[in-house]
């Protein structure tokens, strides 16, 4: 596509949650301090909300890649889940081998004996689950009932739970009181600000090999985060339609126009100091641009 045309390695705004592209900003790093405190401690519920495109995920699986050799970690990343699938998910990410015919009391017995295996031979057990509010009630309450298991001293399961604000709702009310006074740790990741969107846009062009990593003047990296709020897969959704857009004009440079014409084409973008007429302008380009992407695309295959 535009990597060879921009002097790039690889695609620096990618939506894929790539460890590679970790950018050391506040509200990430912060998010890690208190997860990693918190692990440390034992705690049984750690949670961690932030709106959608704030880079849950990411942290989630920067986490998991520097957790110390202790810790064995079970990941679940679609837990919309009966509580008999929890269950079975749960086994499985333990290790278990087991039949299907057994009942689910046998099956949590199994369970409970293979953590306290795990903590016998010096494992702390964690069960992360992304996209935690996804969770039905029901599995709530099974996941509470997880950390009932325990020796006289420590959990034997601890879990963190990465989720939209929506989860926060739900606790909110009476009938998870139980679960709600168990979430020890809490952090919620903000938008970052116009500095840090600026710092993070350049931080991944340099990452995917921009030697400059200038591609975009700080007028217009601050166009984009002002557009995007804060919010760092609208600013990756932006970014990359802009660089979409002047490959399609053949320039080395990103222009204004560039990025009025990715911010028209987004749905989720402030577009308040547009008009209509720029709007449809500016979406007409895009799209013609990424036609003559296409059509490059098609040309090279042949």
């Amino acid at each position: 596509m535009y990597l060879q045309h921009f002097g790039l390695t690889e695609t620096p705004f990618s939506l894929t949650p790539n460890t590679g592209f970790f950018f050391g900003l506040a509200p990430h790093v912060e998010a890690l301090q208190v997860l990693q405190t918190a692990l440390q401690t034992g705690e049984g519920f750690i949670k961690v909300t932030g709106e959608v495109g704030t880079g849950k995920t990411l942290t989630c699986r920067k986490l998991m890649n520097e957790l110390p050799e202790r810790f064995h970690c079970a990941y679940l990343p679609n837990p919309y889940l009966t509580p008999d699938e929890l269950r079975w998910a749960v086994a499985m990410e333990l290790g278990l081998k087991h039949s299907s015919q057994i009942d689910q009391q046998q099956l949590t017995g199994l369970i409970q004996q293979q953590l306290l295996a795990l903590s016998t031979h010096g494992h702390s057990i964690i069960l992360v689950l992304d996209e935690a509010q996804a969770l039905p009630d029901e599995s709530l309450e099974a996941l509470r009932l997880f950390t009932n298991l325990e020796t006289e001293s420590r959990k034997l399961l601890q879990v963190v739970l990465f989720a939209q604000p929506e989860l926060d709702e739900r606790l909110a009310q009476s009938k998870f009181r139980q679960l709600r006074q168990r979430i020890t740790f809490s952090y919620c990741l903000r938008p970052l600000t116009i500095e840090e969107s600026v710092a993070y846009i350049q931080h991944r062009l340099s990452v995917a090999g921009s030697e400059s990593g200038r591609l975009f003047n700080e007028s217009n990296a601050k166009r984009i985060a002002k557009a995007a709020r804060g919010i760092p897969r609208l600013i990756n959704v932006l970014s990359h339609k802009a660089l979409l857009v002047g490959f399609g004009e053949g320039v080395k440079k990103i222009e204004s126009r560039h990025v009025d014409a990715a911010i028209a084409d987004t749905c989720d973008a402030i577009k308040h100091q547009y008009g209509m007429v720029k709007w449809l302008v500016a979406a007409v380009v895009v799209v013609s641009s990424c036609l003559a992407v296409f059509y490059w695309f098609r040309g090279g295959v042949a």
